[in-house]
C-alpha cells in the first residue's frame, strides 16, 4: 500500500513540475525562432500577408519569425507538415479558405483533420474575387452577362483549377442565378488570364490579387465582384448581390493557425500582437494595395468562422459534384 502511495504521489509531482513547464514555457515565449509555413508558392496573396505579418512579429517580440514555402497538393503538404508540429507555437501556418475549409470535400483521405489538427489564432484579411470579360466583350454589365448565359448554355468560365476558390465562386453563381456556365480548369490563375486575354475563353473568375492591374490597365473588365457589398479597391464595380441576389456574399479569408491544442496563453499573446498589427496605418494600406482588406477576428470567432466554411462549401462542392479523389 506504502509503495502504491509512493507511485501515486511520484506521478502527480510529474504531472505538475510538467505543467509548470509548459505555463513558464508560455510566459517565455517566443523564446527562438519562429517559422510560418505557407502553404503556396511564393508570390501570392496569402505568402505576402505571411511576410508582412513575420516581419512585424519579429519587431514587436523580438524573435525571428521565418517564413517557409511548402506548396503542393493543393496545400495538402503544407499544412499536413504543421499538424504534425509541435503545438508549442514554434511551427505556424498562414492558411486560407481554400485548403483548410474546402480541401476536406474535394479529397476522401486527408492525412489531417482540419479542425482537430489545427488551432485558429487570427485571421489577417479577406480577399474578393471578380468576374471578368475582355474589354470587347459585349455584355456591358453582370445582368447582360447572365442574360448572355442562360440564352447560351454551356457559357464558359476559366478558373484556376477543379476545386480552386475560383472555381466554386463560379458553381455558386450558376446555383444562385440558375445559370448554367461551364467550367474550364487551368493550372493557376495566370494560365486563366492568358487564355481570356487571347479569346480562348469567354470569362474568368480571379481573385482580385491577381487581376487588379490588368484591369486597372483595362485590358480586362470586370463585371461583378464576389463579397457582400462593393469591394474599396474597385468601387465601380457592382457586387453580384446588387443584380437581385440578395443573399450572395463571398469574401474568403486568410489567417494565421497554428498545430492542435497550442496553449491558450501562446495564442493570445500571438492573437494580441495580431491585433495590433493590423491597427497599423502602413499595414492597413499595404493590404488595401494588395486588393484585400483587413478581417480582424479572435480565435473564438475564427474557430465559428472556420467551421461555417467548412460546411458552406461542402454544399456547393456536393451540388456541382466536385471531387478530386
Amino acid at each position: 500500500m506504502l509503495a502504491r502511495k509512493l507511485i501515486i504521489l511520484l506521478a502527480v509531482s510529474v504531472s505538475l513540475i510538467g505543467g509548470a513547464g509548459l505555463a513558464e514555457a508560455a510566459e517565455r515565449y517566443p523564446a527562438k525562432p519562429v517559422t510560418i509555413i505557407v502553404p503556396q508558392s511564393s508570390g501570392g496573396a496569402t505568402d505576402f500577408l505571411a511576410r508582412l505579418v513575420a516581419e512585424k512579429l519579429s519587431q514587436s517580440l523580438g524573435v525571428s519569425f521565418i517564413v517557409e514555402n511548402k506548396p503542393g497538393a493543393g496545400g495538402i503538404i503544407g499544412l499536413q507538415s504543421v499538424a504534425q508540429a509541435a503545438n508549442d507555437g514554434y511551427t505556424l501556418l498562414m492558411s486560407s479558405d481554400g485548403p483548410q475549409a474546402i480541401n476536406v470535400s474535394l479529397y476522401k483521405d486527408l492525412p489531417y483533420d482540419p479542425i482537430k489538427d489545427f488551432t485558429p489564432i487570427a485571421t489577417i484579411g479577406s480577399v474578393s474575387f471578380l468576374l471578368i470579360v475582355r474589354d470587347d466583350y459585349p455584355a456591358k454589365d453582370f445582368g447582360e452577362f447572365l442574360e448572355t448565359a442562360k440564352s447560351n448554355p454551356g457559357t464558359e468560365f476559366g478558373s484556376a483549377g477543379i476545386g480552386s476558390l475560383n472555381h466554386l465562386i463560379g458553381e455558386m453563381i450558376n446555383h444562385e442565378t440558375n445559370a448554367s456556365m461551364r467550367h474550364v480548369p487551368y493550372k493557376g490563375a495566370a494560365a486563366s488570364l492568358t487564355d481570356l486575354l487571347g479569346g480562348h475563353v469567354p470569362s474568368v473568375i480571379a481573385s482580385i490579387p491577381s487581376v487588379a492591374s490588368q484591369v486597372d490597365a483595362k485590358k480586362i473588365r470586370a463585371l461583378a465582384v464576389s463579397s457582400s457589398q462593393r469591394s474599396p479597391r474597385f468601387p465601380d464595380v457592382p457586387a453580384v448581390s446588387e443584380f437581385g441576389f440578395t443573399e450572395f456574399g463571398v469574401s474568403p479569408w486568410v489567417g494565421l493557425l497554428g498545430p492542435g491544442g497550442m496553449p491558450p496563453e501562446i495564442v493570445a499573446t500571438i492573437s494580441e500582437k495580431i491585433t495590433e498589427i493590423l491597427g497599423q496605418d502602413d499595414v492597413k494600406e499595404k493590404i488595401a494595395g494588395l486588393g484585400m482588406e483587413v478581417l480582424e477576428k479572435s480565435p473564438a470567432d475564427f474557430s465559428v468562422m472556420l467551421k461555417d466554411d467548412i460546411d458552406k462549401w461542402a454544399r456547393v462542392a456536393a451540388a456541382a459534384d466536385i471531387q478530386k479523389n
